[in-house]
């Protein structure tokens, strides 16, 4: 087929992409905007002997930029799209029995491997735009790749993109070559703001349109614009509207609208007007508008960010990066010279991230890590991807196909699951939609699954009456129309036959339920009254609702949204019936034996509980002696969360703790245990459990003898040598057997009369004889008179100083002048001598 191609810079690339498709099985074309690679490689590249007969698939991000690159390939053919060229997206198709160039969206090919991984037809699979790294991408590329390796080896692989580390992406591509393209056809003088642009102003509509109004001034043509979303392009459509009159056309152009309404905004005006298109990042890439030769852009930009406190998405609005920003600059420079107005500082651009963060580090993961299950993957590491998401954000997405039973008690992806493959929805709507349908639900599930998809579904916290409405054709037309025809293209794809003459707040509550399991939540006891009433969730956690709320007096809700904590706040949610829970969730009911430490009542919890999640509907107690392993289990968990001084110690029972730690500390080459209260913490299985029999509450721990657990941690001769060498008590000259104080560490303390020592010329000692004690010398009153280790110091310098003071204060008590040769005594003299 002899294709007339345009002029483009990309043209002087071909031979050499040629060569290397030929030769190998894979390339990566580096070419940047305005070059002409969406529309001219495709067509340059029909010819080739390795195509003949096969087919080419082109991946495009965004929905409007696969249509409008079918559009130009066909036009360039002279065709209509469907005929030599055509395009697949969502809930559309036009490909016809003569198509060789088929551009579809990303996900699409996904479910093509998914169905026949063998691509059978398809000679060559085109990503482009790939720096863009959406998940979809990103998934299909790894996925392909696979494929290819072993199952496909005649399959070529091209990855085509503006502003890539192409090197990372060649490697991935087993060391493809990599072509670099000419640069854009024609200049672009790109003219910054003096001052920046609040990305949280509310009146960034606005100021997008005096950028607007000011480009309209200095520059003929149409303009395209670029904001983050919706809502700021109806800001800025109203301010040009009232500006400008009927003289320029001003076309909105996001995801949401309809083709008709993109198509609008792509095509002249048919009335020959100047033209203003209000665009979000939709129109960043891979689109050439005819008559744009002037770009405003905004510098922000609206992605989608998973916060995993609140289990989903948000949208976030943050400034561009400097990549996307030279795409959103190059939309101006493909027809002729160019203007484009950044309404930022030239300081501020050179602050911007380098290049946008890929969606497999930021977004959520189930649907994509149903994917890899259904591809026979546990893990993104078994295949090809630049980036790997976060350990945390995978084990989540996990976690949640197994509320949805879309994963296997082997983690392997369900018969259940593979029905939800087959719907192009999220696994949460997909579960929602075959399980209604199952219960004769499927009408309302479509209708609640649109309004869950639409962006303004969270006007109020209670969900069923945003259905209704919906269901009704209330709310504003674009937003009444777009969930509308979601609803019927979900009743198509989940062959569902049943029209619902009334939507009822109960079966968009079962509905609900089924697209959140974990967020099933029943009303707290004793939280009424209170500003906010708390609901435990089957995912353990906690959310509130005001209490001026309705829903705040259901015993149960199904909640959709909430507003991370912590505390987590309701935003949307409807009362359910118990009734239709333990109906509906039959299968996620589990009894439980549950035997554990109750920090709030010091006693172990031993009873069966039928639970969905974390909510116990129905408790059995359960008897202890048949557990009683698990029981001990318990209890010394309970220990632990209390402490050692949860136990009876007496002053026995820490005298015989240090007596042990001191020889431990005397002697540490022989093998005495380590009865420190770090030491028994860690070997509580060890020594205390086997004498937690019948023990289930923490007063029963009173009937422990402390005392006789530590002896039974020594052996008999360590229990006699205990008794030798660190002994309770000690026989002074007196004949009185005294007390000794052990301190873990230290020698320990005899506190005597001083009398009593009379006649002694050496400290006594412990330990064998190794270490004296400490000597605390009392008066007659038992006051202390001197602390010493050095009993014979002591008589020799410290005694007659002491004996000066209290000989007169004591008379009836022996005060000699040489205490070395006293007899001792404990007694006073009797009265008269």
């Amino acid at each position: 087929m002899s294709v007339p191609l345009p002029p483009l810079p990309v043209l002087d690339s071909l031979p050499a992409l040629r060569t290397a498709l030929s030769a190998g099985s894979g390339a990566v074309l580096a070419a940047p905007p305005g070059s002409g690679k969406t529309t001219v490689v495709p067509l340059a590249l029909l010819d080739e002997p390795w195509l003949r007969g096969k087919r080419i698939v082109m991946l495009e991000p965004r929905r409007v930029a696969a249509r409008a690159a079918a559009a130009r390939m066909a036009a360039l053919l002279g065709e209509t799209v469907g005929e030599t060229v055509g395009y697949q997206i969502r809930f559309e198709r036009r490909v016809g029995a003569r198509t060789r160039v088929e551009v579809v969206t990303e996900g699409l090919l996904a479910r093509r491997l998914q169905a026949d991984p063998e691509l059978p037809g398809v000679g060559l699979v085109i990503f482009d735009e790939f720096h863009e790294r959406s998940l979809d991408a990103d998934l299909a590329l790894a996925l392909t790749l696979d494929a290819r390796a072993n199952l496909n080896p005649e399959l070529r692989v091209l990855v085509m993109s503006a502003t890539l580390d192409t090197e990372r992406v060649a490697g991935l591509l087993d060391d493809a070559p990599v072509i670099e393209s000419g640069g854009r056809l024609y200049p672009i003088d790109v003219r910054y703001a003096a001052a920046a642009i609040d990305r949280l102003a509310r009146d960034h509509g606005e100021q997008v349109a005096r950028g607007v109004l000011r480009a309209l001034d200095e520059n003929a043509g149409d303009i395209l614009a670029f904001l983050p979303g919706a809502r700021e392009i109806r800001q800025a459509q109203g301010v040009l509207s009232t500006r400008l009159g009927a003289d320029v056309a001003v076309r909105p152009l996001y995801g949401d609208l309809s083709s008709q309404e993109q198509d609008l905004a792509l095509q002249p005006d048919a009335a020959g007007r100047r033209k203003v298109i209000l665009a979000t990042n939709i129109a960043q890439t891979s689109l050439t508008v005819e008559g744009v030769h002037t770009v405003v852009d905004g510098g922000l930009v609206r992605v989608a960010r998973f916060d995993l406190a609140a289990g989903a998405n948000r949208l976030e609005t943050e400034r561009v990066s400097r990549a996307s920003a030279e795409q959103r600059a190059g939309r101006a420079g493909r027809l002729g010279p160019g203007v484009c107005y950044r309404l930022w500082s030239r300081e501020q651009h050179a602050s911007l991230m380098a290049h946008d963060t890929p969606e497999i580090l930021a977004v959520d993961l189930t649907r994509f890590a149903l994917e890899l299950a259904a591809w026979g993957v546990d893990r993104t590491q078994s295949l090809r991807f630049l980036d790997h998401p976060s350990d945390t954000n995978w084990q989540y997405a996990r976690e949640r196909l197994h509320d949805l039973a879309a994963l296997d008690a082997s983690d392997r992806i369900s018969a259940h699951g593979r029905e939800l493959m087959r719907l192009p929805a999220s696994p949460r709507l997909a579960h929602m939609l075959v399980m209604a349908r199952k219960n004769g639900l499927g009408g309302v599930a479509a209708w609640t699954a649109a309004s869950l998809e639409a962006r303004d579904s969270t006007g109020g916290s209670d969900l069923a009456q945003v259905v209704r409405d919906y269901a009704r054709g209330h709310g504003d037309p674009p937003g009444r129309r777009r969930v509308a025809e979601s609803a019927r293209q979900f009743q198509r794809i989940a062959a569902i036959d049943d029209v619902p003459s009334e939507v009822r707040d109960q079966d968009v509550a079962r509905c609900i339920a089924w697209a959140y399991p974990e967020r099933i939540a029943q009303r707290r006891a004793g939280t009424r009254g209170a500003q906010e009433v708390a609901f435990l969730c089957a995912d353990g956690g906690e959310a509130r609702i005001r209490e001026i709320d309705p829903l705040a007096h259901a015993d149960w809700l199904a909640i959709a949204q909430w507003d991370p904590g912590p505390p987590r706040r309701i935003r949307s949610a409807i009362a359910i019936e118990a009734e239709d829970l333990l109906r509906d969730q039959q299968e996620s009911l589990q009894w439980q034996q549950i035997v554990a430490w109750n920090p709030q009542s010091e006693s172990v919890l031993a009873e069966s509980q039928r639970r969905l999640g974390a909510i116990v509907l129905e408790r059995k107690p359960l008897p202890l002696k048949d557990i009683a392993e698990l029981v001990a289990d318990a209890m010394l968990a309970g220990i632990r969360s209390i402490g050692l001084h949860a136990l009876p110690w007496t002053d026995a029972a820490r005298q015989m703790q240090a007596r042990i730690a001191s020889l431990r500390h005397w002697r540490p080459e022989e093998d005495w245990p380590d009865v420190s209260d770090v030491g028994l913490a860690a070997r509580l299985e060890q020594w205390l459990r086997p004498h937690l029999t019948g023990i289930s509450r923490r007063e029963h721990l009173d009937r422990l003898d402390v005392e006789e657990l530590l002896r039974a941690q020594l052996d008999y001769r360590q229990q006699q040598d205990l008794q030798r060498l660190a002994p309770t008590h000690i026989e002074v000259p007196s004949g009185s057997r005294i007390r000794l104080d052990y301190r873990a560490g230290e020698a320990p303390a005899l506190e005597v009369k001083l009398q009593e020592m009379f006649g002694s010329h050496d400290t006594p000692t412990v330990d064998g004889g190794r270490t004296k004690v400490v000597l605390h010398l009392l008066s007659p009153a038992q006051r202390p008179i001197a602390v010493t280790q050095d009993l014979a110091g002591f008589w020799t310098r410290g005694y007659a100083e002491v004996r000066k003071d209290l000989r007169g204060r004591y008379p009836r008590h022996p005060w000699p002048e040489d205490p070395r040769t006293a007899i001792p005594t404990r007694r006073a003299k009797p009265r008269g001598t």
